[in-house]
């Protein structure tokens, strides 16, 4: 995908060094393809264990969905807990909700250890329904903290004083999320690896790999490397040097707006978490900008395609979106538009662990990749060197094509033909609650005159 810089991030991201290009052979112990946030997090692990790393990135550091993401910082998977519970048990799935949080928990630790500029975090995530069925929101509370998730349920009245939506009824609110600028995470995390002693080499593709052996080979255009470990982190963008992984993989593009700043944004909408009111790609937003400032200004997202599209043609659909949400905004302009790729897998699960002796993948996080690349980069460093098998618990969650054009077609009318059913649903529960109101404010007067 040519990369579109015209974007809120890059326009905000802190001062970071270009990095040259690798034109000498090299040995190291691990060599790391991909300088996302799965790579720069396995980077710095393995560097700070003493172990020598290099980081191959075809073009830039966090120049794919890394750094061009909503900034959610989720716990949990883009997989349903019923379907995770089904096909691995319940123990395992409590292990997994774990490591989740784990990923999240390592996100908060090095912003706050390392004092990183520019990443502003912010608590809470709102998961908003505008279905009327609290028992269905309890019970999703109820099986949620069943796993260990710290998830609590916001009424209808609760979600309305903070959002309001007449469009929105109860709330799933995950206290331990958080939202963030994920370039300058992940830039910040590209500095902390090459502190550990890791070499990030940009512009820098892997043309092939030769993973026979003990010392595996990378070929570059301008050098050789070899090394005794690989981690293959590119995720969609590994299709040249790896065309069967690639195909494990949906890619997914949503396209993401910055508004102008918004003079009355803070008094409209009057909770600073991330908030998402839809099942799939619509809607997830969120306040940036320094609170009590006069540059607030709110990033939306929606828009899901399976191909590729300028993000110019989604502007006006983003600011409808808006505007019908939120009309007590007023005028809404656009500052910056643009487009994100993630990798999703079929059945919704992270891809993480070794292909084959010395060969690690990790892929796959689509929707929740900040706390999943983390984790991933984790577990890797550790099996790798500590010989730590938890990686193990994705192996129920093999490789799998992902149906190519055909798949992807079948994604988009999915998309496509939940749109009116879910707004058909959204539309009989508010036209069932004004009802009910009319019931209510009618009732006295009907009693007065019997």
């Amino acid at each position: 995908m040519p990369e579109n810089t015209s974007n809120w991030y890059e326009a905000t991201r802190v001062s970071a060094p270009s990095r040259a290009r690798l034109n000498f052979d090299l040995d190291v112990d691990v060599c790391v393809v991909g300088a996302g946030l799965a790579g720069l997090t396995v980077a710095r692990e393995v560097a700070e264990r003493g172990w020598s790393v290099a980081v191959l990135e075809s073009r830039r550091v966090a120049g794919a969905a890394s750094g061009r993401n909503t900034g959610f910082v989720l716990p949990g998977f883009s997989e349903d807990v019923s379907d995770t519970i089904e096909r691995v048990g319940l123990d395992a799935t409590k292990q997994l909700w774990a490591l989740s949080g784990r990923g999240v928990d390592y996100v908060r630790r090095t912003i706050a250890e390392t004092a990183m500029p520019g990443v502003d975090p912010v608590p809470g995530w709102l998961s908003v329904s505008k279905i009327d069925t609290p028992d269905v929101q309890r019970a999703e509370v109820e099986r949620l903290r069943w796993i260990g998730a710290d998830v609590e349920f916001w009424p209808t009245e609760r979600v309305r004083e903070r959002l309001p939506n007449p469009r929105y009824f109860n709330a799933l609110h995950y206290r331990d999320a958080f939202h963030i600028h994920p370039l300058n995470y992940a830039l910040g995390l590209a500095a902390l690896a090459e502190k550990a002693g890791a070499r990030i080499f940009e512009d820098t593709p892997a043309l092939s790999i030769d993973a026979a052996g003990v010392r595996k080979r990378i070929v570059t255009p301008a050098a050789r490397l070899r090394a005794s470990k690989v981690v293959l982190a590119g995720n969609v963008n590994i299709g040249p040097l790896m065309p069967r992984l690639a195909a494990t993989l949906l890619p997914l593009t949503t396209f993401v707006l910055v508004t102008e700043p918004i003079a009355n944004l803070a008094e409209v909408i009057r909770y600073r978490g991330a908030v998402s009111d839809g099942e799939r790609a619509d809607n997830h937003y969120r306040i940036v900008g320094a609170a009590n400032s006069s540059d607030q200004r709110l990033q939306w997202s929606g828009r899901l395609r399976t191909w590729e599209a300028e993000p110019q043609r989604f502007t006006r659909a983003l600011i409808g979106d808006i505007r019908r949400n939120y009309p007590a905004l007023g005028e809404i302009t656009a500052a910056s538009v643009w487009r994100g790729t993630l990798g999703r897998t079929v059945h919704h699960m992270p891809q993480i662990g070794e292909l084959e002796p010395g060969l690690w993948l990790a892929s796959g996080f689509g929707g929740h990749g900040l706390n999943t690349t983390a984790m991933a980069g984790e577990l890797i460093a550790r099996g790798m060197i500590d010989n730590d098998e938890t990686w193990r618990l994705f192996a129920p969650y093999e490789l799998v094509w992902a149906g190519g054009r055909i798949g992807r077609a079948l994604i988009q009318s999915v998309y496509w033909g939940a749109g009116p059913v879910n707004a058909a649903r959204a539309a009989w529960s508010r036209s069932a609650e004004r009802r009910r109101v009319r019931r209510a404010t009618s009732k006295p007067a009907d009693q007065g005159t019997a």
